[in-house]
Order: structure tokens, then C-alpha cells, then sequence
């Protein structure tokens, strides 16, 4: 049974307001869980400590049983100092989707115009009989 460690959405349409779980990953997100560890509100603003609110204990207790945090709850332990977070590095992103396609068509331009060298096969001799 793989555990991981994530929010379920709770709050009303557009009052959005998270719990933190750990569930199985193939139960639905604000499905059925096995324990609640805290709540996030987004709404409130960072500097505000009630914006998270959570039992970073039972935290370490799930990841050594081997629970699998989410990408937010990852950046939640970071925080804290408990575990952390890989570095992730997209530099297609910040290119406009213009150019990267404009790029891509050039690229694809370029590699058709470029003539493929077949090796050419050395005739097979055959035995006479």
C-alpha cells in the first residue's frame, strides 16, 4: 500500500482551504484517508502562522514508515528544515511559446534539408556452384 503524504480541498467554490493527509495514492484526493495532520489556508497571508497549521512529528513518523510527500507538502518540510526538496530547473519556461515553437519548426526545417548519407553496401559475392 503506497502512502503519501498531501492536501485534500475542503472550503467552499473559490474559499479554498486544505487538509493534510496521509492517504493511500490510489484513493481520491479529498477521498478517504488514514490520518489528518494539519490544515493550510492559502487565503491567509505568509506572515501569518495560522496559514499552516500541522503535526510535523507525525510527519517524520509517516515518511520513515515510508510515506511519499507531495510536490507542497515537500516545500512544507523544506521550511521547517525537515527534509529537502530537490532544486528543479525548467529554462524552456521562461522562452515564450512563440519562439520555442518558431525553434522547434526551425530545428525540424534544418533536419529535413540536411541530406541523410546512406551507407552504401558493398555488392554480396555468392559461391558458384
Amino acid at each position: 500500500m503506497p502512502l503519501v503524504i498531501r492536501m485534500a480541498r475542503a472550503g467552499t467554490k473559490k474559499r479554498p482551504f486544505y487538509h493534510i493527509v496521509v492517504a493511500d495514492s490510489r484513493s481520491p484526493r479529498d477521498g478517504r484517508f488514514i490520518e489528518r495532520l494539519g490544515f493550510f489556508n492559502p487565503l491567509l497571508p505568509k506572515e501569518k502562522t495560522e496559514r499552516l497549521t500541522w503535526d510535523i512529528e507525525k510527519a517524520k513518523v509517516w515518511i520513515s514508515k515510508g510515506a511519499q510527500p507531495s510536490d507542497r507538502v515537500m516545500r512544507f518540510l523544506d521550511a521547517a528544515g525537515v527534509m529537502k526538496r530537490t532544486v528543479r530547473n525548467n529554462p524552456e519556461k521562461a522562452v515564450p511559446r512563440k519562439e520555442r515553437k518558431a525553434a522547434a519548426e526551425a530545428a525540424k526545417a534544418a533536419e529535413a534539408a540536411a541530406p541523410k548519407a546512406a551507407p552504401k553496401a558493398a555488392p554480396v559475392a555468392t559461391p558458384a556452384t
